[in-house]
């Protein structure tokens, strides 16, 4: 059997004291591009911009907003499939400390994937359709050249088993194309946590799936985050499966966090009005309930060189004049633990 990262049960991580896990300190990712035809000057998409988080070790985070607000470039610098363009991404590794994740290379980067691994979102895409059940989930091993053919046999099936795919005989040689997709997302979940690693990034891993298996692969990966002691960075635009799965929710807007708090607090008593535009256009599963319409105007557009304001200003029913004239807002307490972005809040 092949030795994986040494993990330990926890209690549920609201009880549990904060030990930090992952931290993210003014982390900004610009692309730049040509601003048009003949046109020298270069121009800038502001993807993420000067965010600050923190997910503690067994713990949940919950990145939520709308689609383009650079919820999945965040995902991917957490794992350092791009480099931040400034801040910092600390990592606390259990055995070397604390460690800041843009500043790895070769046998160090490899070393951090061995505590870093993802969830995609598509199970139909992100499984090779020519790889059956065991070589998608050994491959991990096979890269980081652990095990020999017996151990990574043992190690594959062992985790088959884990995320309820059993017995893990039946299912080792099969591919793609004879699994469900709730299936194909367990096999993606298997292939996550075959080393061992200390944090998961899930990018909307269940927003695929037909609604009655979604119950199914949430549960599990909860149940796993406890049983495992695994951080999750949980990417969705659901605020309902946030609600589930996470224990602090990030709400993201144009490549800023605008509001951070607990779960149940933020959902109950949102701060921020971005915050609750997203909550009044859930829908209630009440044929008779009328909601007021949402108040917010327009829609997300790019942030490409944005103006030194508030990002929400355009679209925000609160604004006045002086947020035109300020910067963008700093996060700040609101009180109960609660941070929001807005000089109105």
């Amino acid at each position: 059997m092949v030795d994986a990262a040494p993990q330990q049960a926890i209690p549920d991580a609201k009880e549990a004291p904060f030990s930090p896990l992952l931290e993210l300190v003014g982390v900004s990712k610009l692309f730049a591009f040509s601003g048009g035809f003949l046109r020298r000057r270069k121009t800038f998409l502001h993807a993420v911009d000067d965010v600050s988080l923190k997910i503690p070790r067994g713990g949940s985070l919950g990145l939520v907003g709308e689609s383009g607000c650079g919820k999945t470039t965040l995902a991917r610098l957490v794992l350092r499939l791009l480099e931040p363009s400034s801040g910092t991404i600390t990592f606390h590794d259990l055995d070397k400390g604390p460690v800041d994740i843009a500043t790895l290379k070769g046998r160090q980067l490899k070393a951090f994937r061995l505590q870093a691994q993802m969830v995609f979102q598509d199970p139909y895409q992100s499984i090779n359709p020519r790889f059956t059940v065991y070589d998608a989930v050994a491959e991990p091993m096979a890269v980081q050249g652990i095990g020999n053919v017996v151990e990574r046999r043992d190690r594959v099936s062992e985790m088959l088993e884990l995320v309820g795919m059993s017995p893990a005989a039946g299912f080792l040689f099969r591919y793609p194309h004879q699994l469900s997709g709730g299936q194909r997302q367990r096999v993606a979940i298997a292939r996550a946590l075959v080393l061992g690693p200390s944090l998961v990034v899930a990018d909307e891993p269940t927003s695929m799936l037909d609604v009655s298996v979604r119950a199914g692969v949430m549960k599990l990966m909860n149940d796993l985050r406890r049983e495992l002691g695994i951080g999750y960075l949980y990417i969705t635009h659901d605020l309902a499966t946030a609600r589930y799965m996470c224990d602090r929710i990030a709400v993201m807007y144009m490549g800023k966090i605008v509001e951070v708090g607990d779960t149940e607090e933020l959902l109950r008593d949102p701060k921020h009005p971005y915050t609750k535009a997203l909550l009044s256009a859930v829908p209630v599963p009440d044929p008779s309930h009328r909601r007021p319409p949402v108040e917010i105007k327009g829609t997300l557009t790019a942030p490409v060189d944005p103006l030194d304001r508030c990002r929400f200003y355009d679209r925000c029913p609160m604004a006045i004049d002086f947020c035109k004239a300020a910067p963008h807002p700093e996060l700040e307490s609101k009180g109960d633990g609660r941070l929001a972005a807005c000089y109105r809040v």
